[in-house]
């Protein structure tokens, strides 16, 4: 800081010092009484657990952590003409927690479904005032669907019966003594259900029937009794199954026999066994072109192949077997209609297989650009995480379905039966594949609690797949102009404004179990999405935020973190503080609202302003004795003199021309740039998110500054903060947040002078003329 400005500040802070000093000279009759810390700043303690030695205060792994390990040994059969399914499987539960285990947890999610399920009857709901047809049928009309599990048995080792009780989608093993810490216990269970049409039941996993062929594709998970975690947070995450709350499951390994129809074409979570016997030589062949194919997928069924065995309804049937290791479930799809493509895709320099199943009702889209999108889903990911560890990734296409599994999804885009198709459905498409495709990453391998903190996978996998799509669209100018972007539907901070601007009644905190929100997709999608966002870009920085966020993505790969690792993560591998971020955007439905409240233009004066007179005249002091001092007056005051106008500080206070004479050499005073403007601006913030306050100043002769103060200047002072301006030049505009990165609710207070908006009727009838 040159002199000049050094001396004009010290004066400032001596006002500031004035104010205060008068300030805490009135005699109040009445004082308001005190308050807890309510500042937006103060750190999390109440909020956060206290670190112990199984969740270091770090965010990473304790020293103790530990998880239980589930493996599995299925065989199950697909009943086609019936559309059942059967299946016997052996656990074998694995104890590493330091406590003995009394009883065990099964999921049972199908049952979610059953006649007598509960989850139909927990909302209390009126008539709407419009439903769609399918939405009336099922709710008024259909008889509900029984998709339950029947289960047949379940037995120890030595098949000896053991006891179990069934709480709606949770079965509890009770073994006949506790499952002490460091051992492991066998024992299976015996099940089939009825495959729900996923069409009409609106459910995860199931078929849709093509009523012209007469054919069904089964996309199949949460198909088995499986177990549930076991840890240091929960204990048992036994919470029920309702169906927006998805799921919480340990890790372990998986031998899978699955035995359908001949003619049906298979793909599923793990590695293939015996390829050679259920794949033609046709399919053999091209499957080999397909492992060293880098540019392009291989077709390993054709479409003509796939006609052809629609037509065939085969009685005999296939078994295909796969073994998956340290993964947390297991899904399939199969279908005789199934068309199969695969490409390679070299990631941290081994080979990964992108992989597609669709039927020709989802041509030529699919065909075009399934494959595409995997692949650039398995780069984009592991640039910003870790590199992809399984084997493949398998996109299936599946009407009205976006779910994902270890290895394989489900994705919706259907063109029209004429092979047409708009952009929203591609872009709908596209997207969809990245999303449930990314979620291999978020929460299959960074194993966060779905069942209680749905945004730890939802959140964070859309904010990963804002970044796939920009990266899409990057890089398939066949696909989307080059001039142009992807336009992506969540990330962009200006997206999410309706939602935070929305009802206050019907928005939930970030920090909610999914069961308990309004509106899932902005709360757990969108909103964290867009926050992550805003951090990388704007908060922190993208350099500092990739490294926290694949640190995160490090530490935690095959494990169990909470929102708390995450938090903690972030912070101690960027050495940014940013409790109060998470507390806004994360605890609290607060919304951001920044903007410029007035704007006073002062010029240096050579007499005290009548405050100051006041000042000194309270308490009984002169000038003299005072130090030399310059003055500010305001232009629009009593203060002001016209001949103020245009004029060096110099020119018009004798203080400061003699303080540069006799502290300034003479080549110092010849590079001193003297100020002819002084500005005091006024931000105020209505909204109760801190944010950066990001400010563009432009000047009369064009030129524009841009500044971003940090969020902590909001941190004494939470409703508005005043910023001093001097400049050579005159400041003609201000804009607060000129480029939408904050998610400000409202900019109409964003610049100064304030624009004039138009009225909602004023657009509608441009709007019509328009037309």
């Amino acid at each position: 800081m040159n002199k000049v400005k050094y001396c004009i500040a010290s004066v400032l802070f001596l006002m500031g010092a004035m104010v205060m000093a008068q300030e805490e000279g009135d005699v109040k009759t009445e004082r308001e009484p005190g308050h807890y810390n309510q500042s937006r700043f103060k750190q999390l303690y109440e909020e956060f657990s206290t670190p112990n030695t199984y969740r270091s205060a770090s965010g990473a792994p304790g020293p103790d952590y530990y998880q239980q390990q589930a493996d599995y040994v299925i065989n199950v059969q697909l009943d086609d003409k019936n559309a059942k399914i059967y299946g016997e499987e052996t656990i074998t539960y694995h104890n590493n927690s330091p406590d003995d285990l009394e009883f065990l947890w099964v999921q049972l999610d199908q049952n979610v479904r059953a006649k007598d399920s509960k989850s139909p009857l927990r909302d209390g709901n009126g008539v709407n005032i419009a439903y769609t047809a399918g939405n009336f049928a099922e709710t008024f009309i259909s008889e509900p669907f029984d998709g339950g599990f029947n289960i047949e048995w379940v037995k120890d080792v030595s098949g000896k019966p053991l006891s179990y009780t069934i709480n709606q989608t949770m079965m509890r093993v009770n073994i006949p003594q506790p499952l002490k810490s460091g051992e492991k216990l066998s024992f299976s269970v015996k099940w089939w259900y009825n495959i729900p049409d996923h069409t009409v039941n609106r459910a995860r996993s199931g078929y849709e029937y093509f009523e012209k062929d007469g054919n069904r594709a089964y996309v199949i998970a949460q198909f088995f009794p499986r177990m549930a975690v076991y840890s240091d947070v929960e204990g048992w995450q036994n919470h029920q199954f309702w169906g927006s709350g998805e799921f919480a499951l340990p890790f372990g390994n998986y031998d899978v026999s699955i035995t359908v129809p001949a003619d049906h074409v298979l793909d599923g979570t793990g590695v293939l066994q015996n390829r050679e016997e259920v794949f033609s030589k046709d399919m053999m062949k091209r499957y080999k072109e397909a492992l060293k194919s880098y540019d392009k997928p291989v077709i390993i069924v054709t479409q003509q192949e796939a006609e052809a065995a629609e037509k065939g309804f085969a009685t005999n049937t296939k078994t295909w077997k796969f073994k998956a290791t340290n993964v947390r479930d297991y899904a399939f799809a199969t279908s005789r209609k199934f068309i199969w493509d695969m490409q390679a895709v070299k990631i941290g320099g081994k080979d990964v297989m992108a992989v597609s199943l669709y039927p020709k009702e989802g041509n030529p889209l699919w065909e075009d650009l399934s494959t595409k999108a995997v692949a650039q889903t398995l780069k984009t990911y592991s640039e910003h995480t870790f590199d992809y560890p399984y084997h493949k990734a398998i996109s299936v296409h599946a009407k009205n379905q976006g779910m994902e599994y270890p290895m394989i999804c489900w994705n919706y885009g259907r063109p029209n039966e004429d092979g047409t198709y708009s952009d929203r459905v591609k872009y709908g498409m596209i997207s969809v594949i990245i999303h449930e495709v990314g979620h291999n990453f978020f929460p299959m391998i960074v194993n966060s609690d779905e069942r209680q903190w749905g945004w730890m996978d939802e959140g964070l996998d859309t904010f990963m797949q804002y970044l796939a799509e920009q990266a899409f669209g990057a890089n398939n100018p066949s696909v989307i102009a080059p001039n142009e972007k992807y336009p992506s539907q969540r990330g962009n901070p200006a997206a999410i404004v309706p939602y935070m601007a929305g009802d206050q009644k019907y928005i939930s905190p970030i920090m909610s179990n999914p069961e308990n929100v309004y509106q899932l997709g902005p709360n757990a999608y969108a909103k964290p999405a867009t926050a992550l966002n805003i951090l990388r870009e704007t908060v922190m920085g993208k350099e500092l935020f990739d490294h926290a966020f694949k640190t995160y993505a490090q530490r935690w790969m095959f494990k169990h973190p909470t929102p708390e690792d995450f938090f903690r993560t972030m912070e101690d591998a960027s050495a940014v503080d940013l409790d109060w971020f998470w507390r806004a955007w994360f605890y609290t439905t607060d919304y951001v609202d920044i903007g410029v409240k007035g704007v006073k233009k002062y010029y240096v004066s050579s007499k005290p302003t009548k405050e100051m007179e006041k000042y000194m005249a309270d308490r009984n002091i002169t000038e003299a004795d005072l130090p030399p001092l310059v003055y500010l007056a305001e232009e629009d005051s009593e203060d002001f003199m016209p001949e103020l106008k245009g004029k060096s500080p110099t020119e018009t206070s004798q203080n400061l021309k003699e303080f540069m004479m006799d502290n300034m050499t003479e080549a110092e005073r010849s590079k001193v740039k003297e100020p002819k403007f002084f500005y005091e601006i006024t931000f105020d913030k209505p909204g109760g998110v801190p944010m950066p306050l990001i400010v563009e100043y432009t000047y009369a002769d064009g030129t524009k500054e841009n500044v971003t103060y940090p969020p902590e200047i909001w941190r004494k002072n939470d409703a508005e903060v005043k910023r001093v301006i001097s400049s050579q030049k005159e400041l003609v505009g201000i804009v607060v947040d000129p480029k939408l990165e904050t998610a400000d609710i409202d900019t109409t207070n964003n610049s100064w002078p304030k624009k004039e908006e138009k009225s909602d009727f004023d657009k509608f009838k441009e709007n019509i003329k328009g037309k």
